[in-house]
């Protein structure tokens, strides 16, 4: 097995630009992308692979060949039918709808079997004074927040915060947010594509119309009551030659950032893949049988069977994979670090 990558898949969106052509020389087929599906394998985007003998290939024709080899040893059945992470970047040129999205169960009842969709930010590039929606006035209540919508007057309901570059929040359904304008970030997110618009603030669509609202679905998932939620710190692990920093562990992903200073080695033990992408500068992927260049901007699969590698070269980096959470605190424990060091990683 070797590094997989592919090629992106751009959704153009009413507020969207060209971002990833600016920051990471991307070729746009339009000058209003707001995503780009890195890896994706969904009936609204499969990605095709294009490195390799599986070239020209989907992620998911892969999988039905190596089976475990990509997956790993660990992965749940239902990974075999559906690809469990759906990771993109985002350009908001201008403000994306307040939203909210289902968990598991609802999306399964009410979404032909879709899955919920818990996610996480992390800012790439970010205006001065930037902001986003992230929850919902933990005094207000449902029946308040629905007449708030009739009434006109949502956006005092709101909890919004100011971003910049290098800031981490993690999404769990139920979670009322919004990306306004002028911020680019990856998402990491389990493969949904299931959002319920809650106010679109009064923008008519391409056709001269309003976009469809999801009312009543967005206030039967909200999670009313919530305590403001906080930007990730994250558990920072200084290693010779790179800093991790753990930022989210849950149920369906966990994510860290790893700036590497020379030299990062590290191996895929057959158990589950990793999912990496560059954020800054520009590195190379070092493996038995070869290497890979990889750049800001650009995303790799790393099979589980890889084994060992090692990234050379003065970057930053954001690593996902799938493991047991409870797995992860005994490790962590085990390696010294308190609960108070564990809590900064949020989903734990």
């Amino acid at each position: 097995m070797y590094p997989l990558k592919f090629k992106p898949i751009y959704k153009e969106k009413i507020w969207g630009g060209v971002a990833l052509s600016n920051n990471f020389g991307r070729d746009l087929p339009s000058d209003s992308i707001g995503e780009s599906w890195e890896i994706a394998a969904h009936q609204n985007g499969t990605s095709i692979i294009t490195n390799g003998r599986f070239a020209g290939q989907t992620l998911m024709e892969a999988v039905k060949e190596e089976g475990d080899k990509v997956l790993g040893s660990s992965a749940k059945e239902e990974y075999y039918d559906k690809f469990p992470l759906l990771v993109k970047i985002l350009d908001a040129n201008a403000k994306l709808s307040v939203q909210v999205h289902p968990d598991d169960e609802y999306a399964n009842k009410h979404e032909n079997g879709e899955l919920g969709k818990t996610e996480m930010w992390y800012i790439i590039d970010a205006k001065e004074d930037a902001k986003l929606i992230y929850g919902v006035k933990p005094e207000i209540e449902k029946e308040e927040f629905a007449a708030a919508i009739k009434e006109g007057r949502l956006e005092d309901n709101l909890m919004e915060i100011t971003v910049k570059a290098g800031d981490v929040l993690y999404i769990p359904t139920g979670t009322v947010h919004a990306i306004e304008e002028g911020i680019v970030l990856a998402e990491i997110q389990q493969n949904s594509d299931t959002t319920y618009r809650v106010y679109d603030w009064n923008r008519l669509g391409k056709d001269g119309k309003p976009r469809d609202l999801h009312i009543e679905s967005a206030l039967n998932v909200i999670n009313f009551g919530r305590s403001p939620r906080e930007k990730v710190t994250g558990l920072e692990i200084r290693e010779d030659g790179y800093v991790r920093r753990i930022l989210v562990s849950c149920s369906y992903f966990t994510t860290e950032t790893i700036d590497i200073i020379k030299n990062y080695r590290d191996k895929t033990d057959g158990s589950c893949f990793y999912i990496i992408m560059g954020l800054k500068g520009s590195a190379k992927l070092i493996y038995k049988n070869g290497k890979v260049d990889l750049k800001a901007g650009e995303t790799v699969l790393l099979p589980a069977a890889l084994g060992e590698y090692q990234i050379k070269g003065k970057c930053k980096l954001i690593k996902s994979y799938i493991i047991n959470p409870e797995e992860l605190k005994t490790e962590l424990l085990e390696q010294g670090y308190n609960k108070e060091d564990i809590n900064m990683i949020e989903g734990l």
